[in-house]
């Protein structure tokens, strides 16, 4: 059963607190890995993949059953110094589009088998313009992570986080900027497409905000209200409660590692049950993605967001249980080791 919380040092507790894998179901991943009907190795990373699943589900034999994608939405004061190509209407209507089953994520959620939930929050009331004051206080903040925390269903077995929030490439440059130090401009991409001028601009409010918050900000949940998005912390307290709950994460592009590299700050090993679904576009993705220590499963150059990346390569972990679950040992297929 999902613990709860109702501040924020209780959140930064049961983070810190959160299990790690089952060992001896690590270790019985490995030791059917080692008799399957195969060269060893020759899965390569797939093989990785099985086990470290394995692990986390704590069974040697696992199996995927029930993914879920979870999509946060959210709108940004900030977006209002033009920061994005689009204006946050746009942000409403696609939430619309969600639950209508008409995005990209809806198609590939469906084609992976996993259930899709949307979650609005609060979109007719923006964050605060972190260039002025916190983008949160401390009652949004921790609604917001409640949202995610409670929004993951305990009886999945895998989870993919995605967004949907006009402007919110502009926030996630801030978090890591704030996070892992270095210039705006090595954080800031171009999100929606906006031009030179727009990334120029979107670079100063970017570093802006840095310098108004980061002397303040000693760790991820702190960066969280001062620089993010309640769909940013939504997508950290989904991510935080897969944790608590064993649940494995595939993440998706910038802005979901943005969300995540916020826990990594906060507890040490705090996303050991997640990987990285893919590098997408944005200028900074690589960068943060090394940051985390993950390496991407797929290299698409998507720019989308919703959790698409991450939803399509459920395709690639599904593959890697199949194999791993599914083949025979040399001892039941009655082939010789060699």
């Amino acid at each position: 059963m999902l613990p709860v919380f109702s501040n924020l040092d209780q959140f930064r507790a049961l983070l810190a607190e959160a299990p790690a894998a089952d060992q001896t179901a690590l270790d019985a991943a490995a030791e059917r890995n080692g008799q399957l009907t195969k060269p060893p190795g020759a899965l390569a990373r797939l093989e990785d993949l099985a086990i470290w699943y394995g692990g986390w589900r704590g069974t040697g034999r696992p199996a995927i059953a029930a993914p879920q994608v979870i999509v946060f939405a959210g709108n940004h004061g900030v977006a209002a110094q033009g920061v994005s190509a689009f204006p946050p209407e746009v942000t409403v209507q696609m939430v619309a589009n969600f639950e209508h089953g008409g995005a990209a994520i809806n198609q590939l959620a469906k084609l992976a088998g996993a259930s899709m939930d949307v979650h609005a929050l609060d979109l007719d009331r923006p964050t605060g313009d972190f260039t002025q004051g916190p983008a949160m206080d401390e009652a949004d903040l921790l609604s917001a992570l409640q949202t995610g925390w409670n929004a993951v269903d305990p009886q999945a077995d895998l989870l993919v986080v995605g967004e949907m929030g006009i402007g919110n490439t502009t926030p996630a440059a801030a978090l890591a900027c704030a996070l892992f130090g270095g210039e705006a401009a090595d954080w800031t991409g171009r999100g929606t497409g906006v031009d030179d001028a727009g990334l120029q601009n979107k670079t100063r409010v970017v570093a802006e905000g840095v310098a108004l918050h980061g002397p303040a900000i000693k760790d991820g949940v702190d960066a969280l209200g001062s620089l993010g998005g309640r769909e940013i912390a939504a997508m950290a307290g989904a991510i935080a409660a897969a944790r608590v709950l064993r649940i494995p994460v595939i993440l998706d592009g910038f802005i979901c590692c943005a969300a995540a590299a916020c826990l990594a700050k906060t507890a040490p090993d705090a996303l050991a049950h997640a990987v990285a679904g893919h590098q997408g576009a944005e200028a900074a993705h690589p960068a943060l993605l090394a940051k985390l220590d993950k390496e991407p499963l797929l290299q698409l150059g998507l720019r989308l967001g919703e959790g698409s990346g991450a939803a399509l390569a459920i395709q690639i972990l599904k593959g890697a249980i199949a194999c791993h679950s599914g083949m025979a040992t040399f001892a039941e297929a009655g082939v010789s080791e060699g």
